[in-house]
This record gives structure tokens, sequence and C-alpha cells, in this order.
């Protein structure tokens, strides 16, 4: 599999299936994990927008300066890259560790090999940590400056 180097060229179409497997099968750089992993990471997402959620009460109901409110990014950016693991059907973790799992338990991890396939598997972990961040970043940015707009610090 050949993987771009530029870091702006448009991504490759996704990688087929491996062959005799199911469409939710294996993809290098686009899917390694199934369902019951799918829904672990939704769980993950919920409590990091959660914890965003309080901690932003929180800020506000105390009066902290704006500047303070930007700590809310780093529960939200957690919860933005569950979300993407979610959406993306891929987790970073286990590119990272070269594993994928279709199973429904731990039971079902299988060992990533091909290096070609891992290089692909960690250039999706650094689009997913760029765009998580990203997304997450503007979400703080409105939302402290909404506040600061109706509640100024």
């Amino acid at each position: 599999m050949s993987v771009s180097t530029s870091r702006f060229a448009a991504p490759a179409a996704p990688p087929a299936p491996v062959a005799g497997g199911p469409a939710n099968a294996y993809r290098p750089g686009v899917c390694n994990i199934g369902e019951w992993e799918i829904r672990r990471r939704r769980r993950f997402a919920i409590l990091g927008f959660v914890i965003a959620a309080v901690l932003l009460a929180v800020i506000v109901a105390i009066g902290a300066p704006a500047v303070v409110r930007l700590l809310v990014l780093l529960p939200l950016w957690s919860g933005v890259f569950s979300w993407l693991q979610v959406t993306r059907r891929f987790c970073a973790g286990f590119a990272v560790a070269r594993i994928s799992n279709f199973a429904d338990d731990d039971t079902g991890r299988r060992s990533i090999t091909d290096e070609d396939a891992h290089r692909a598997d960690l250039a999706a972990v650094r689009r997913m940590t760029r765009d998580s961040f990203l997304i997450a970043l503007a979400i703080t940015l409105v939302v402290v400056a909404a506040l600061q707009v109706v509640r100024p610090a």
C-alpha cells in the first residue's frame, strides 16, 4: 500500500476490506474496531462532553476570568477525540499498539504486522488528533466568546 508523504495531499481512497472478510473488517488507516469497541468509545466521548460541561458550569458559577474558561478545551478535546473514533470506526490506541478488534469482547484482538498498514494507521491517528483538536478549539472559543458577551468576566 502506498501512503502519501505530503501533508497537504488529499487522502487516497480507503483500502478495500481484507479479502474474504466482512464489510467491517480491518482496513489500514480506515477501520480497526467493531461494534463492541465502538460502544466503549461512545461512552468515553459522552463522559468527556459531560466533564467539559460541568467544568464550564463551575468555572462560570465561580466567576472565573474568561481565560480560565479555556480549560474546558482539555475534556472537550478528549470527548471529540473519542467521538471521532466512534464515527470513523478507528481506535487510535489500537493503531499505535498494532491491533484490531471486531469481536464482541477483548478475545477478538488481532495483531497488525504489515508495516504499510501500520504507517497508514499512524497517519490516521495524526489526522484524528489534528481534527479533534481543531474541532474542540473552535467550540471552546465560540463558547468562551459567547459567555463573555452574555456574562463578562
